[in-house]
């Protein structure tokens, strides 16, 4: 079995610009900011040498995130890069695994599924396709 590359764990945080702020001195200034308005969800993303810590707040109460992804502060989930998405789901959901309703969708770091919680470790798991580069240079763009 070939090794895994973890694009990025994410956190839930109750005020994002203070936990970026405390935050700092242990994961450095390489972060940046996405906001997704229409999942109710704003993100800052740190960028260190081998993943990248996604710290997610919400705002509102009925954030679709929230739905997805619960309530409960601190470490959230764990994402693995796959190469498509598509395929991925199909091999998971081979194994056992069962994806989220309105999945695969569009995410911070590219195409994303969230599988239901695991029975076995309680793991909250997200693959991610990343963008192409030209995706994510035109949202930097505009």
């Amino acid at each position: 079995m070939n090794r895994p590359r973890i694009d990025h764990i994410g956190l839930v945080v109750a005020d994002l610009d203070a936990a970026v702020e405390r935050l700092r001195p242990v994961f450095g200034d390489d972060v940046s900011y996405k906001d997704l308005p229409q999942y109710e969800l704003r993100t800052a993303i740190f960028h260190t040498a081998n993943l990248a810590i996604e710290l997610l707040q919400y705002t509102g109460e009925a954030a679709f995130a929230r739905g997805v992804m619960g309530s409960r502060l601190g470490l959230n989930h764990v994402s693995a890069e796959v190469a498509d998405a598509e395929v991925s789901i199909a091999a998971l959901r081979e194994r056992g695994f069962t994806v989220q309703d309105g999945f695969p969708a569009d995410g911070v770091h590219g195409r994303v599924a969230f599988f239901e919680p695991d029975d076995v470790t309680g793991l909250l798991f997200e693959i991610c396709q990343p963008f192409a580069a030209t995706d994510t240079e035109a949202d930097a763009a505009g």
